[in-house]
């Protein structure tokens, strides 16, 4: 068993629950979140208060699960992600499960 955690732009959020369901993985959790870039861009590099701009309305899904069902929705984002148009792409991580109750 692993965890698995996706983070995306809130734009995203109802593809992405689509990945996981075409992927068979029936239960997850998922939680809004603020995504940000420490790069400054031109126009916020003149602004004394780019430190206090808000993030990028993110959601972030995570499921605990098998490697089969994992590598099924790798494969899925990475198909996505090929077809945005965007510096945004979905990102997802594994990290193994030692023990668990």
């Amino acid at each position: 068993m692993k965890l698995i955690i996706v983070t995306t732009a809130e734009e995203f959020k109802s593809e992405v629950l689509k990945l996981f369901k075409n992927a068979q993985i029936e239960n997850l959790s998922a939680s809004p979140i603020g995504g940000y870039k420490n790069k400054a861009n031109l126009l916020s590099a003149s602004n004394w208060f780019t430190g206090l701009d808000s993030g990028t309305k993110s959601c972030m899904f995570f499921s605990f699960t098998d490697d089969e069902h994992i590598d099924i929705l790798f494969r899925l984002v990475e198909e996505f992600n090929s077809t945005l148009e965007t510096n945004n792409p979905v990102k997802a991580v594994v990290v193994p499960i030692e023990r668990f109750i």
